[in-house]
C-alpha cells in the first residue's frame, strides 16, 4: 500500500503567524525522501493553510504524484488546469468546517462533477473523487468518469465501539471491492492514524492512503523522516 503524505498542517502552523516557516515544500521533500509515493495538499477556497504559491512550488519539486484536493469550483478548477498537478481529488467543502465532514454526494452534484472531471482529464490530470463508503456512490463516480475513488475512512477512524468499528470497516472494504470490480482504483483517507491504519492496510483493494494530520503530529516530536518511515512500516505489516 502506497502512502501520500498530506502537508496541509505544516502550512497551518505557518499561517498561524503569517510567517514563512515551517515551509510545506521542505516537509514534502522530506516525506518523499522517507518513502512517500507523493504529496497531497488541499487548496481551500479560504486559503486557510495551503496557498497558491505552495501548489506552484510543489508542482516543480514533488518527484512523485502531486495530488491537489479541491472543491470543483470555477476558480479552483482554473487553478488546477493552469498548474496541472498529477492528480486532482475533488472533495466537498463547507463554510466554517474544521475539516472535511464527509464524501461527495456524486448523484446530487453529477452535472458539475461530470464537467469538472472531463476538463481535468482533457488536460492529462488523473481524477479522484472523495466519497463515502457507499457502493451507489462508487457507481456514480464511475459514471462521471473518475479514475479513482478515495474512500472516506473518517467514520471508521472515529468509531470507538468494537461493533461499530467492524461495521464501518466492512463498509470501506465493500466499497473498495466494488470500485476495483468497476475498473476504478481505490484509495483511502481521512482520520487515519498510527493506531488504526493497519486495519485499512488489510484491504488489498485499497492501493494507496492519504494521511496528513497524524503524520505531521508525529513529526513534531520525531521529525518528518521518521514519522513517514514509521507509517510506512505499519502499512507494510497489516494487523
Amino acid at each position: 500500500m502506497r502512502l501520500s503524505v498530506n502537508v496541509d498542517h505544516v502550512a497551518t502552523i505557518r499561517q498561524a503567524r503569517m510567517a514563512d516557516e515551517p515551509d510545506p515544500i521542505w516537509a514534502a521533500a522530506q516525506a518523499e525522501l522517507a518513502g512517500a509515493c507523493g504529496i497531497t495538499v488541499h487548496l481551500r477556497g479560504d486559503r486557510r493553510h495551503i496557498q497558491d504559491r505552495d501548489v506552484l512550488l510543489l508542482k516543480k519539486t514533488v518527484a512523485g504524484v502531486l495530488n491537489l484536493e479541491m472543491k470543483a469550483t470555477t476558480e479552483l478548477l482554473a487553478t488546477a488546469l493552469e498548474i496541472r498537478p498529477g492528480m486532482c481529488t475533488l472533495v466537498p467543502e463547507g463554510d466554517g468546517e474544521l475539516t472535511t465532514q464527509g464524501g461527495l454526494d456524486v448523484m446530487a452534484e453529477e452535472p458539475q462533477l461530470r464537467d469538472a472531471v472531463a476538463k481535468l482529464k482533457e488536460s492529462g490530470i488523473t481524477v479522484s473523487l472523495f466519497i463515502d463508503p457507499d457502493v451507489v456512490q462508487v457507481g456514480r463516480a464511475k459514471a462521471v468518469g473518475a479514475d479513482i475513488v478515495e474512500i472516506h475512512t473518517g467514520i471508521f477512524a472515529e468509531a470507538t465501539d468494537p461493533d461499530e468499528i467492524q461495521r464501518e470497516f466492512e463498509k470501506v472494504r465493500v466499497a473498495a471491492i466494488a470500485a476495483t470490480e468497476m475498473g476504478l482504483k481505490a484509495h483511502g483517507g481521512h482520520g487515519l492514524t498510527y493506531r488504526n491504519v493497519q486495519a485499512i492496510a488489510e484491504i488489498e483493494e485499497i492501493v494507496e492512503v492519504s494521511i496528513g494530520h497524524s503524520v505531521v503530529s508525529r513529526a513534531v516530536f520525531v521529525g518528518m523522516d521518521l514519522a513517514v518511515r514509521e507509517m510506512l512500516a505499519l502499512l507494510e505489516a497489516p494487523a
